[in-house]
């Protein structure tokens, strides 16, 4: 059986900051509204650059410091839920601009668990090919998808893109279980860029586009009931306890959340690291925006982390890796 390994991660975040006093100027809002129930403190916002321009930044990161050509990535993954245009794809933009020319590219939509099930999908893909490289990106400029005079969504969310260069064939394997699930009856808990089909022909005007909408109370229940429970069948699965764990990074959504899951598997907040008072809900993004930190910080060789995702769909995805 082939080995897979994470090689390196990278993100990049707009250069704009929005702090909750900022935000407090232009909605009833406050600085403590917010953090009191999120965590969060203040988001990157992007006022020129979309998605596929964010995931560029990221690419060409990755493939520079592993001293990478282009030519020898065999394969492109984005998982986005803002993509710049429903085709071409913001994984194709991104091949193109890489010139990255041997890469098939492709985006998936899974919210904030996008970036687990692309690692899911690529991994699994290199297995069964000659793949030498390949790159799965979460990316996210949510602020395009929020009305931003609703204060119930729009302080929550913010802009960035982060990935991971795997190597097919690797000395070492970083894949150890990986555990996900659908719950499409809660569909519409979590909405964003919502069209309608037309209601005439020929139509009057154009489809409608609609901004983000969220039930926060049945997102909040489904989080902390569900990802404990990915969170332990993965381990169970998998003849691990949670106790071995190192790290468990998580969707960087709501402290409250990951402070209700660490006490539901019964283990302590200083394993799981959270960085949403500096970014905000960067849906995609969020995951690998926390390996990439953890990893700037720490030697993160031999460690096992589990992620876990949960979002739109609504989604559900934990996975056991090792660097």
């Amino acid at each position: 059986m082939k080995k897979v390994q994470i090689k390196k991660f990278a993100s990049y975040a707009p250069q704009l900051t929005v702090s909750n006093d900022d935000l407090s100027k232009i909605m009833d809002t406050s600085d403590e509204w917010i953090s009191s129930r999120t965590g969060i403190k203040q988001r990157r916002i992007s006022l020129t650059e979309n998605t596929s321009d964010l995931c560029l930044q990221v690419a060409q990161k990755l493939i520079k410091q592993a001293h990478v050509n282009p030519a020898e990535v065999g394969l492109i993954i984005v998982a986005t839920m803002s993509p710049d245009a429903a085709t071409p794809s913001t994984s194709a933009l991104v091949q193109g601009k890489l010139h990255a020319e041997n890469a098939l590219a492709f985006d998936i939509s899974a919210a904030c668990s996008g970036f687990i099930y692309g690692l899911e999908i690529a991994q699994k893909m290199m297995r069964q090919s000659t793949y030498k490289y390949a790159i799965v990106i979460g990316g996210e400029v949510l602020s395009k998808e929020v009305d931003w005079t609703d204060r119930t969504c729009a302080v929550l969310f913010g802009d960035g893109a982060a990935g991971a260069l795997l190597e097919n064939d690797a000395v070492q394997e970083s894949f150890y279980g990986t555990d996900t699930k659908v719950v499409g009856d809660l569909n519409g808990d979590l909405v964003a860029g919502q069209t309608n089909p037309i209601q005439e022909f020929p139509p009057a005007d154009f489809t409608v586009f609609h901004p983000f909408k969220m039930d926060g109370r049945a997102v909040y229940k489904f989080a902390t009931s569900e990802v404990p429970a990915s969170i332990l069948r993965v381990c169970k699965a998998n003849r691990l306890q949670p106790d071995e764990v190192d790290y468990f990074v998580l969707h960087q959504a709501n402290y409250k959340i990951i402070k209700s899951i660490a006490k539901k598997i019964k283990q302590p907040i200083e394993k799981f690291p959270m960085n949403m008072d500096k970014y905000g809900n960067t849906s995609a993004a969020s995951i690998p925006l926390m390996l990439t930190e953890l990893a700037e910080k720490e030697n993160l060789e031999g460690k096992t982390i589990v992620i876990s995702g949960f979002g739109g769909g609504l989604t559900i995805g934990s996975q056991i890796i090792k660097l």
